[in-house]
Parts: C-alpha cells; structure tokens; sequence
C-alpha cells in the first residue's frame, strides 16, 4: 500500500487506515471477536494506521487496539480524549489531560500514545494558548509522541494548523463535504499538517448499498442522531438528509470505475486530494477491510470522474451543508 507522511508526526502510515469507533459502540453491536478479527484483517492487508478514542464504547475500543498492538510491529495508533466530561473550555486543563491520557494509555497498554486528538472540543479551545501549553507538556513527559485535533468545521481546522505544533487534524471529507478542499487542505499542506479524512463513506450513504427501505438499529447513531440529537449531526451521514443522499449516490453510480464499488470510488476521490494523509473508514467485517483496502490499488480518477463528484455534491448536497461546517 501507498504511504504517505502523516504531517508532524513524521510517520509514514498506508494511505488507507482504519476508524474503530465501530469497534466500540454507536454502530450496533460488534463482538469482541468481530471485532479482532477486523483489526488483524486490516493489518494483514497493509493497514498501519488505527484511530480510535476514550470515548468509543467507554474505552471497549482502545482495549481491543491495545490487544493488536502487541501482535504486530510497525503500527501507529491515534487516540483522542475530551468528550469524557461536559464540553466546556474550562474542563481542558493539564490535570484533566493527564487522567484521560492515564486511562488511554493502560487501555492501549502503551507507554507513549503516538498521537492523540482532542476530540471536537468547543470552538474556545482552539484559540486558548494554556490548552496547547498543556499538550506540549504531555509531549515532554512522553505521555504522547505527538498531538492534533479532530475539528467539526473548517474555520476550527485552520485555526489548529495555525498551531506551530499541531501535528495532525482530522475533518470529515468526502464527496458530500468539498468545504475543505477550499482552504483547509492547501493550508495544512503549507504548514506540513497532516490530514486524517474522516466520515469517508458518509456513515455508509457512500457504499451505494443503502435504499430507501434501509433501516439501522435503535443503538446505531444512523437511527438517533438524524437531528443532531447526541452530538454534532454532521458525524452522522456527514449532515446530508438521507433521501438526499441516495439520489446524491444513484448520480455518481454512472462515474464507479469498472471493477470497483461506489464505496471504493469514494475513498480513491479522497485519496486523489492533494494534502490527505490518510482516510480512515470503518468496518464490521473482514470483507469490508478488504473492500476498503482496494481503494487504495485503484488508479487516480479521471478529469471526468472528479467532475461528477463536484456537480453532485454542487447540485445537490452544497445548500444542505457548505455554510455550516
């Protein structure tokens, strides 16, 4: 697989990683050994990078990482920490940064965390220098190798790569979020910040395998957080009405090279951006490891391709999501 240098961090992680808040809850139930077995599936197939968080399934994914990490050598983890309290600035002091990196780490089982995120905090954190003082701390006492931010909106991400040691930002890009092609990937390319592409699929919109008939558990967020009602409604099919995205999904199908799926199609367009490091879809399986991996043997897309992923999401998705993150 294709690497690529994961910003300040100077690793170099395969440009096709993998997101494992799946892993831990808000999907549905995945088992333990499901679970496992996606792990080594992805990094048996040139997986190198995993992220995760504290958050996901109160720690349960930061556990099953932990158990792979010691099978195999070569691998970068990313966790991310803060949703564990109220999201008010006040909360995001060094003494708090410590206890969740404690948790973290004995999770994982680790010594230093490669890098860890702060977790979409609130827009205030971005701007408060005693919150990246405290991150540097961290860095010095070796808790963590590294640190960057998961951001919700673009006007967050370029303030965190305005940060001489941010390492990293997480932004949810896809062809239903082309907001951050404008300015936010040049930017980070500018300033040698990596880019961790998340929500690659569109919470599985972007697979082409969901119909209007498509229902999703009651412990799936594609079931209670349509409104935005636990967190931030752009986590959840990346803030496009549902409808709209299955039309958005039947227009692209005539540019899916022959051979590949929609879900391949995709991550290659995300892939194709200048100044990604890595995209990280999710998994519950073996074989959508696999079919997610292939993404990233495709050859580039074409002039044409590239073309009808920007008229749909112009057509279609823009006044549903552009102005907002």
């Amino acid at each position: 697989m294709e690497k690529r240098t994961l910003g300040r961090t100077g690793r170099d992680v395969g440009v096709v990683g993998l997101g494992a808040w799946q892993l831990g809850a808000d999907w549905g139930e995945v088992g333990e050994d499901e679970a496992l077995g996606v792990l080594r599936a992805a990094v048996d197939g040139g997986v190198t990078f995993i992220d995760t968080a504290d958050v996901y399934g109160d720690g349960r994914s930061e556990r099953l990482v932990g158990q792979v990490l010691k099978e195999y050598d070569g691998l970068t983890v990313a966790s991310k920490m803060g949703r564990r309290v109220e999201q008010k600035p006040e909360n995001y002091t060094l003494d708090n940064f410590r206890a969740w990196n404690d948790r973290s780490r004995t999770n994982l089982d680790v010594e230093t965390i490669d890098l860890v995120q702060l977790h979409c905090p609130p827009t205030s954190v971005y701007s408060t220098d005693a919150v990246f003082d405290a991150l540097d701390t961290l860095v010095e006492e070796k808790r963590i190798a590294a640190y960057g931010l998961s951001v919700e909106t673009c006007a967050e991400a370029l303030t965190a790569i305005a940060r001489p040691n941010v390492a990293s930002v997480q932004i949810i890009l896809n062809a239903f979020r082309l907001k951050p092609l404008d300015e936010v990937l040049p930017a980070a390319a500018e300033a040698g910040v990596g880019i961790i592409a998340r929500v690659p699929l569109a919470s599985g919109l972007l697979s082409g395998k969901y119909d209007a008939s498509t229902t999703f558990g009651a412990d799936d967020h594609r079931t209670y957080n349509r409104q935005g009602e636990a967190f931030d409604v752009g986590e959840t099919f990346s803030g496009v009405d549902f409808a709209t995205g299955l039309e958005a999904v039947q227009r692209l199908l005539p540019a899916v090279p022959s051979g590949a799926t929609m879900a391949q199609f995709a991550l290659r367009w995300i892939l194709d951006q200048p100044g990604v490091s890595v995209v990280i879809p999710g998994a519950r399986n073996p074989a959508q490891v696999a079919g997610n991996i292939g993404a990233a043997a495709l050859a580039p897309l074409t002039g044409e391709q590239l073309a009808a992923v920007r008229t749909t999401y112009d057509e279609l998705v823009r006044p549903q999501v552009h102005s907002r993150w």
